[in-house]
């Protein structure tokens, strides 16, 4: 391999090792280290499940061949007594050897026929590979892994993924290979041929998704990564609405709801070709949201769809929101007929502060993880912790994930709870408490740390916080504040605020980390490839960086600042190229 390595930094991130240029000229994020090993985690539970669910199959189709071996070896020993005629066995055997029933002589040839055979090892797809270190990663830590195809269609990316394919050694070149091609195309000529497809864009999936629920196979592997989150949170409504066709609300769920949102566009997407998604994981960790879905094709079962999709109402005065089913489905006879949900659910003014409420959505409502995957894989961490760069990060979150109600989607917080009403804040434990002692169920969310998701209606929620006022009185407000409306009417609950034991999960019982600190300062996504580095990116990737962390040298810096001076002057001289210049980085951005 003809690399000269003075020109490259070596960065190692669990087996694997990359070559990264001291330039910016191939996209890497060290952030996202979160990213893979949470994926690597999933895979080799994938993995598994695909294997126990062949055996299953297996077992299923050798049952009834063993009972059809028995019943002709029975047959079999009836015939090889002797005969009247004085035939003896030998006879027999010849007479009948191309007959029928000559499989059944020789039982062992049926058993091998009907023997299950090993599952091939999954293939997967990374559709935008850049360095190429996940595909790496996957070829390198994955036991049972099948081909890693890596994608790119930047030129340089892909040189970059093929030299560092190379200098991890012959298990990386005998399993990874790296194409430069639009990765739309390629999963579109190539219909469910992988078992696992990774998408992790700079930004938006949403041009991907059609392409990408095409190449899965039945009952694979699609993990997404969406990054864009001032758009999925409600920052440009239009354009979330554009991309993923459904529109956000800024609250404090909106990263939660941000994970429903690409939810509900990948099934959409899926829909169309007459298949389906179930959810594995969905997390919501550092910048982005990832989530790890199975893919299956069923028309009848693709028709639960609208009983899984919700709008959001949420009331621009207080915390009160209610999802609004899409569809219902009404069992009739020995079938299910499906029909639009029944509404308004709500009246035009909300029923507590009596203010508007704002309409978001469709989102996916159905359970955001499966509770048996999630306890599996968090098992497996555990036990192959050395093995995980991110081990603290992934196991805080998947156990923070084991412990979320499945059937509930969206949280509240109890600090805006408190804003509202203009109130000090009850403990989480008090609160906790009352809700579950008025019989309903309550849990954290790895979204948030104060975020709390609950069974309870808002008449009790609300209900909990006039009596913790009752006992916590406030100030005098402004009879048309959303808090005075609230505070006005009588609660219609007794509100017992007595220390239950459940009010505590069993993590924070055992004192276990759920929600970590960044690493160190300025986490989060880098420039893109190709940008140059410059002074002014101190507040995004620090001092260090811009002083060389990144490799380049001080003649060029020093070449960077000067021409970054010489542009404010020319802004200061003329306006109107200020205008220009905004409008160019905008656009080329």
């Amino acid at each position: 391999m003809e690399t000269d390595l003075n020109d490259y930094t070596v960065i190692k991130e669990g087996e694997a090792e990359i070559l990264m240029h001291k330039k910016n000229q191939v996209f890497f994020n060290k952030a996202q280290v979160n990213n893979r090993d949470m994926s690597i985690a999933v895979l080799r539970e994938f993995i598994s499940k695909r294997k126990q669910e062949h055996e299953a199959k297996s077992s299923k189709r050798t049952r009834p061949a063993s009972k059809v071996i028995e019943k002709d070896a029975s047959e079999a020993s009836k015939e090889e007594t002797p005969s009247k005629n004085g035939m003896n066995n030998g006879d027999h055997e010849v007479a009948s050897e191309d007959g029928p029933s000559s499989a059944s002589k020789d039982p062992a040839k049926t058993t091998e026929r009907f023997a299950p055979r090993e599952p091939k090892p999954p293939k997967v797809l990374e559709a935008l590979s850049a360095s190429g270190l996940r595909a790496l990663r996957y070829a390198r830590e994955i036991e049972g892994i099948g081909q890693v195809v890596a994608l790119d269609n930047d030129l340089a990316s892909v040189e970059a993924c093929q030299r560092n394919i190379k200098f991890n050694g012959s298990v990386a070149i005998s399993k990874v290979e790296s194409h430069h091609t639009d990765a739309r195309v390629h999963m579109l000529t190539h219909p469910k041929e992988f078992d696992v497809v990774d998408l992790d864009p700079y930004g938006s999936p949403s041009i991907f998704l059609d392409s990408a629920i095409q190449s899965v196979t039945d009952g694979g592997l699609l993990m997404c990564t969406a990054t864009d989150m001032a758009v999925l949170c409600g920052g440009n409504g239009e354009v979330c609405y554009s991309k993923y066709g459904s529109y956000p609300l800024r609250a404090k769920y909106c990263h939660e709801m941000a994970l429903r949102i690409l939810l509900a566009s990948i099934e959409s997407h899926a829909n169309r070709y007459k298949r389906y998604i179930v959810p594995v994981l969905s997390v919501q960790m550092d910048f982005y949201v990832r989530v790890f879905v199975r893919v299956y094709t069923s028309a009848s079962a693709m028709k639960n769809t609208p009983l899984k999709l919700s709008y959001v109402y949420q009331c621009i005065g207080c915390d009160s929101f209610h999802l609004q089913p899409v569809g219902r489905s009404l069992p009739k006879n020995n079938s299910v007929r499906y029909l639009p949900a029944i509404g308004p659910l709500v009246k035009q003014d909300c029923n507590h502060c009596g203010k508007k409420y704002n309409m978001g959505g469709p989102i996916w409502s159905a359970p955001m993880h499966d509770q048996e995957w999630v306890t599996s894989i968090l098992n497996s961490v555990k036990s192959m912790k050395d093995r995980y760069p991110a081990y603290d990060l992934i196991s805080a979150v998947l156990t923070t994930v084991s412990e979320e109600l499945l059937d509930v989607p969206l949280f509240l917080s109890l600090h805006n709870l408190c804003a509202t009403l203009k109130c000090i804040s009850p403990s989480a434990a008090m609160f906790r408490s009352a809700v579950i002692n008025a019989n309903y169920r309550i849990s954290g969310t790895h979204v948030n740390p104060l975020g709390m998701k609950t069974d309870a209606p808002m008449e009790v929620i609300w209900d909990i916080m006039r009596c913790w006022v009752k006992n916590h009185p406030i100030k005098a407000q402004s009879p048309e504040q959303p808090g005075s409306v609230i505070l006005s009417k009588e609660p219609s609950h007794e509100v017992d605020f007595s220390r239950h034991i459940g009010s505590l999960s069993k993590a924070q019982a055992k004192k276990v980390a759920r929600f970590l600190p960044n690493p160190e300062k300025h986490w989060g996504p880098k420039l893109r490839a190709g940008r140059q580095i410059t002074s002014k990116h101190v507040s995004l990737i620090g001092h260090e960086a811009v002083n060389g962390h990144l490799n380049q040298h001080p003649e060029e810096l020093k070449e960077d600042e000067e021409a970054e001076q010489e542009d404010n002057v020319q802004v200061e001289v003329d306006p109107k190229r200020q205008k220009t210049t905004t409008e160019n980085m905008s656009s080329t951005s």
